[in-house]
């Protein structure tokens, strides 16, 4: 029982970092600029089908597939920016959702054009068996997940906090109006961020197909969904919560797929959602908003 208990809050720790990762690129955008990008995860898998048509075409190698689903996150990411929250960036925050959205059918059908199958296969992270430890076992793809993560976590720290750009989105964030009455140059700044937080998706994106061994149209939408569900169980615009609300949704998935089954996995993580936000709706992790 107890081996069991470790072992699913182990799997449920390196599933939660990729979960992490994607509610970190959500909460960004949200922070700065206070709009949902609904296109966020059909950007991401716009990327990984990038990478996966020249895997079909060239066969070439793993850190070439990585650079390629990067650049081709980044630049679907600025398509989204350009088409959706430039234009409404002081409109209704409900017009460019829904922009957002027209979008992520615009990405997922241009997606399926070029790659028809529903299902192609990507080169796997790591081919060999789960490494043991003890009475525990542990995938070598989720332990670069999780390592990956948290060089991922450190470098925007340092990004957020030691750099003239990290001044300015903190700035952006916490007082707007008095950024703009001080010289920030907003629209740059927005775009930015934009840049960043496509970066974070593409490498939770290629992580996640690279380990899976398989790429989808399916997903756009679950990225979407796993990333706004974790960064609204941490709190909205909340970069600490982003992290806690990953890790806390991988580690609800892992233990109530092994009380209840894997059927009910995604119901029990939305049934708890709703009842945290009926308790708290702050989310976990309630921090100023620069976070």
């Amino acid at each position: 029982m107890l081996v069991d208990l470790i072992q699913n809050t182990l799997d449920g720790l390196t599933a939660g970092a990729a979960y992490a990762l994607l509610a970190i690129g959500f909460t960004l955008i949200f922070g700065v600029l206070r709009r949902i990008n609904l296109s966020y995860g059909p950007a991401i898998m716009l990327g990984c089908y990038a990478a996966t048509w020249f895997h079909v075409q060239f066969q070439v190698g793993l850190l070439v597939l990585a650079a390629l689903t990067l650049a081709a996150t980044v630049l679907a990411g600025a398509y989204v920016e350009r088409l959706c929250f430039a234009p409404h960036r002081d409109r209704s925050a409900i017009a460019a959702m829904v922009a957002s959205f027209a979008i992520w059918m615009q990405l997922e059908e241009l997606a399926t054009l070029v790659l028809p199958n529903h299902l192609y296969a990507f080169p796997a992270l790591y081919e060999g068996g789960p490494l043991s430890l003890g009475p525990f076992t542990l995938r070598a793809e989720a332990l670069v997940m999780f390592a990956v993560t948290v060089l991922a976590c450190l470098a925007l720290q340092r990004l957020l906090y030691r750099s003239r750009f990290g001044l300015s989105v903190r700035a952006v964030i916490d007082q707007p109006v008095a950024a703009r009455l001080v010289g920030i140059n907003l629209p740059w700044v927005f775009v930015r961020v934009f840049a960043v937080a496509s970066a974070l998706g593409a490498v939770a994106g290629y992580l996640i197909v690279a380990s899976a061994g398989q790429v989808t149209p399916m997903l756009g939408m679950w990225s979407t969904l796993k990333g706004m569900l974790a960064m609204m169980l941490g709190g909205l615009g909340s970069l600490p919560g982003a992290i806690v609300g990953g890790l806390a949704l991988g580690l609800i998935e892992a233990h109530s797929q092994w009380f209840f089954g894997p059927q009910v996995r995604d119901l029990t993580a939305y049934f708890l959602l709703f009842a945290l936000l009926a308790l708290r709706p702050s989310g976990l992790w309630t921090t100023p908003r620069h976070g």
